[in-house]
């Protein structure tokens, strides 16, 4: 399972779907959906976010283990630094791997401040790297302090990320440097929505695979997609979120077809997420596809 996710990853095209769990005890109602588009037969395999903006979500390993089990496809798994430390973090891969869970997102995580729990304390023992060094540790049979476990783990596959946009791309390309040194399998970016940011980004990223070990030169870029079909969430992203950078002629786009009507505005993104879906596929088809759970966004960028 997770050999065919990496081949592809590294020789052929690459698509991924993320899942949010929310804030309930039970993965059905993703589930369900997931099955009303047939999206596992469309995909090569998900991904589960880890309570994101601190929100209380259902555990992102649960999520991971009740999505492998239910569509036999691999699960990109998040795991966040805020929420653990290092024993926790460890005893979780552990605990993963017995279940065949090997696929990990390495995240530092949002900030505590933002939680809907209140006063709640981040752990913040290390920042994601932290993270790719001890998959690095038990790849090696060892865990993170040196100590050599009895039987070796099953391997582990670590993915890290990236701002897809900066004025100086070099500040980019030290930070991929390092997570590639570090092991990192593939790396995804920040959302998208500009073919020339998308050409940018992979020549930085190429230029960060220099002078890294000969085995770590397999490393890919995923391109992140975020689908906007809604004004404000071109001019939100475009003015609060660091690190991307929507393109002024999808938001003149967006706003005349607002001015028209809800339906027209809907029709004119799906139109340019379905091109951007496409340009991009053509240039370089690895791509890990987020939309909030609206899944029927998610078939209808795919299936079009």
């Amino acid at each position: 399972m997770f050999d065919e996710l990496i081949s592809k990853l590294k020789h052929g095209n690459y698509l991924t779907l993320e899942t949010t769990p929310q804030h309930e005890p039970t993965m059905e109602n993703i589930i369900e959906k997931i099955k009303e588009f047939d999206l596992a037969s469309k995909i090569d395999g998900f991904s589960t976010t880890d309570s994101p903006l601190a929100k209380l979500k259902y555990n992102s390993l649960f999520a991971a283990m009740k999505l492998q089990n239910e569509f036999k496809k691999p699960v990109v798994t998040t795991l966040t630094m805020r929420d653990r430390n290092k024993i926790a973090l460890q005893s979780d891969i552990l605990g993963a791997n017995d279940f065949d869970i090997r696929t990990f997102l390495c995240l530092t995580g949002d900030p505590a401040k933002m939680s809907d729990q209140p006063n709640t304390k981040g752990v913040f023992e290390g920042n994601s790297t932290m993270l790719l060094q001890i998959i690095r540790s038990f790849n090696h049979g060892m865990d993170f302090a040196g100590r050599p476990f009895k039987k070796q783990p099953k391997e582990i596959y670590p993915f890290a990320v990236t701002n897809s946009y900066a004025r100086n791309f070099k500040t980019l390309e030290n930070k991929m440097h390092k997570k590639i040194q570090e092991g990192a399998v593939g790396i995804i970016s920040q959302p998208l929505y500009d073919l020339e940011n998308a050409k940018m980004l992979l020549e930085s990223f190429q230029n960060a695979k220099e002078n890294v070990s000969e085995h770590k030169q397999d490393t890919q870029l995923i391109f992140g997609i975020f689908p906007i079909i809604k004004l404000r969430t071109a001019l939100f992203l475009s003015a609060q979120v660091p690190g991307i950078h929507v393109p002024q002629s999808w938001i003149d786009a967006l706003e005349k077809a607002n001015n028209i009507s809800e339906e027209e505005e809907r029709k004119v993104g799906l139109e340019l997420n379905h091109k951007l879906f496409q340009d991009l596929k053509a240039f370089h088809p690895k791509i890990h596809l987020m939309t909030a759970n609206n899944f029927e966004l998610a078939n209808e960028l795919i299936t079009q």
